[in-house]
């Protein structure tokens, strides 16, 4: 028998408005409402509502059998909640279920735990309490930014409770091991791992609507067989983008009947089934202990750090930011707020200069001209923050 666990990460920033120098002191607002608010509809109607309304569907059709988790990160929860209710509505209707997990994060969707152990467990007890409020569940299962991991990451939290984590099945810290198995980490016995077996799950989220892949089309008979194909394995982990329904790939690609059509398709094999990160951890037991001392993370070719942390511009940013934290955590409030939504990683992606092999993909979640209009912009505002925090020392 092999487990097929899906997991989806839902995740919108605040997006900063341009902010030149000619605002410091007399402009304390720093994003972009209008844009915010024109992503997050087009992405509710294209994406959210649409995709809910099929898994919620299927799991009417298969009771007790279909299974996915979620992770949304508080920012996006605050959003939706204001502006898009009923979107939080579809994601309840889910929860109630039984056949949903939703998973822990940050609730800013940083890079805290880089910089500031102590500030990213604040922001991991946030989003706790906010999947509590939202969806009545107690999480146990945590899945860092972009999926970084390493083994510090994974002792504290291991530390704070969580029993299952999430990792990149790259093959630097795999060898030649596959992804799909469950694993443990060194040094701390009960937290369990993950791994995402990025082919399968590219195969959807990046190639679906490829017409030069030699896979075109993929349909859901074809993708089902190539998960049966490793039946004498463990465990498949399925991760991607929401997003990948409806507006990575839209819904003339023919990704909405793909949605509809794969559990189906995947339960005529009788050896297949589908379970939740945390029913994996308590299903199974690792093959073996993960070691990780170096950062990884499901980005680009490199799966590292250097889609955030690459270039000078983005180190200079992040240690911008993060020598406010005291004068930040003083003022409390909205300035607390305000330097916390800073810390949202999509600023530093923003600020990329890696036109390689991933430009394409850095180019279309971009919305500066250029990587450097986005580290200006970003300098500008801090800087305006920076005087705010120390007005209020």
């Amino acid at each position: 028998m092999t487990g097929i666990c899906i997991y989806f990460q839902v995740h919108q920033p605040y997006r900063l408005k341009r902010y030149t120098v000619f605002q410091l002191g007399s402009d304390h607002e720093y994003e972009d409402e209008q844009l915010n608010t024109q992503i997050l509809n087009k992405v509710a109607d294209k994406c959210y509502l649409p995709a809910n309304e099929i898994i919620h569907r299927l799991i009417k059709e298969f009771p007790g059998v279909f299974k996915v988790a979620f992770s949304i990160s508080g920012i996006t929860l605050e959003q939706l909640q204001r502006q898009r209710p009923e979107v939080i509505e579809s994601f309840q209707r889910l929860a109630s279920s039984g056949q949903v997990e939703f998973l822990n994060e940050s609730y800013y969707h940083t890079l805290a735990f880089l910089h500031s152990p102590a500030e990213f467990s604040k922001q991991v007890e946030l989003q706790h309490s906010k999947i509590r409020e939202l969806f009545g569940q107690e999480a146990v299962t945590f899945r860092n930014t972009e999926l970084i991991f390493s083994n510090s990451l994974a002792t504290l939290i291991g530390e704070m409770g969580y029993r299952v984590i999430l990792a990149e099945g790259a093959e630097k810290i795999l060898g030649w091991r596959s992804p799909n198995y469950l694993y443990g980490v060194p040094g701390s016995p009960k937290i369990k791992c993950l791994l995402r077996n990025y082919r399968l799950s590219d195969d959807i989220a990046f190639r679906f609507s490829n017409r030069s892949w030699p896979e075109y089309p993929l349909t859901a008979d074809k993708f089902a067989a190539w998960l049966n194909s490793t039946k004498q394995e463990q465990l498949i982990n399925l991760f991607m983008d929401y997003e990948t329904f409806g507006e990575h790939q839209w819904e003339e690609t023919g990704i909405f009947e793909f949605l509809r059509a794969l559990p189906g398709a995947i339960l005529k094999y009788p050896e297949l089934f589908f379970l939740t990160p945390q029913e994996a951890a308590a299903q199974f037991s690792p093959l073996a202990d993960l070691d990780v001392p170096q950062y990884v993370s499901w980005a680009d070719t490199e799966r590292d750090l250097t889609a955030w942390q690459g270039n000078s511009m983005q180190k200079d940013a992040a240690k911008s930011l993060y020598r406010l934290e005291e004068a930040a955590l003083r003022a409390d409030g909205e300035l607390l707020n305000k330097w916390r939504r800073l810390q949202t990683s999509d600023h530093f992606y923003y600020m990329c200069t890696k036109w390689f092999a991933d430009g394409t993909v850095h180019k279309y979640f971009n919305h500066y001209a250029s990587p450097y209009d986005a580290y200006i912009n970003y300098m500008n505002i801090l800087d305006d923050l920076s005087g705010l925090l120390h007005e209020k020392a």
